[in-house]
């Protein structure tokens, strides 16, 4: 068995711009991030459809923010094994469009989800539903929520639309690093969000797959991440015009169907971004 190592760069001290590594997964069956005291890391999974984010502290705790598409279990299963995940503390689903009722209902007892958070109307949904979901801990995350997800991350939720492309829109504070969570794409939520300190996004989750009209250039540039994460949709192609206002605030853009499953792995002061690829695909 190959295991690989990620251990991260020492960067100049007061700098928050991190470098990238790629790696073949080749015959690596493990992956040890290595993590230690004041250290995550957050992983962008690159799976065939659907939105997948494993957040991972030093003290061996995970946490899924949703499960990928309706078809993508095997593939969550296998990188999640290579990660060297047996238990998820806490599974957020953040929209409708993210619930596979079925796939949960295997996740939760697989890995002995804890706690599962979602929009209230999802909790409510699943509250007059049969195990597992009578069996653990669900909570509802309205806009203005805050909590401290593990040690020294703090999630606090912007805005948790209940219309049509909306859902709940999140940011994660780690000491200097923050990253935004976005998953609404509707005119009314972007308001709100204009009006919200969004100003320091260091790893901005694209919503929606970067779909035509799902994002304007005015939150793109007001956000003006450092790195922009697009997850891979089978129905959806990302819009060529969301693509360059992101490169043109000179943010790094990462595509799990380019880029493969994304590893942002954070110090108190720095990052760094390995990726794995899977298949060679030019957006720019």
């Amino acid at each position: 068995m190959k295991m690989l190592l990620l251990v991260a760069a020492v960067f100049f001290q007061l700098s928050s711009i991190g470098s990238a590594s790629s790696f073949e997964y080749g015959n690596v069956e493990k992956i040890d991030l290595n993590l230690k005291d004041h250290e995550i890391a957050v992983t962008f999974l690159g799976l065939g459809d659907g939105e997948a984010t494993l957040i991972q502290g030093s003290n061996g705790e995970n946490i899924l923010v949703n499960t990928g598409g309706e078809e993508t279990s095997e593939d969550l299963s296998e990188i999640l094994k290579r990660y060297r995940v047996k238990e998820v503390s806490t599974l957020i689903i953040t929209s409708r469009q993210n619930l596979f009722v079925d796939q949960l209902a295997q996740i939760i007892p697989k890995y002995n989800v804890k706690k599962l958070i979602a929009t209230p109307e999802i909790i409510n949904e699943l509250k007059n539903m049969t195990a597992p979901f009578l069996e653990i801990e669900v909570l509802a995350w309205n806009e203005g929520t805050t909590q401290e997800l593990i040690t020294d991350l703090k999630a606090e939720v912007l805005s948790a639309g209940k219309g049509e492309n909306e859902g709940i829109d999140f940011t994660l504070q780690f000491f200097k690093h923050r990253l935004f969570l976005m998953t609404s794409s509707s005119d009314h939520v972007e308001e709100n969000l204009l009006k919200k300190p969004l100003d320091d996004v260091t790893i901005f989750k694209v919503p929606n797959w970067a779909k035509e009209d799902s994002l304007s250039e005015r939150l793109i540039q007001y956000v003006n991440p450092q790195i922009s994460i697009l997850f891979e949709s089978e129905q959806h192609q990302p819009d060529p015009d969301i693509i360059y206002n992101l490169q043109d605030t000179w943010s790094e853009v990462f595509f799990t169907k380019k880029h493969g499953t994304i590893t942002i792995k954070f110090t108190e002061n720095n990052y760094e971004v390995f990726t794995f690829p899977v298949e060679k695909e030019d957006y720019s």
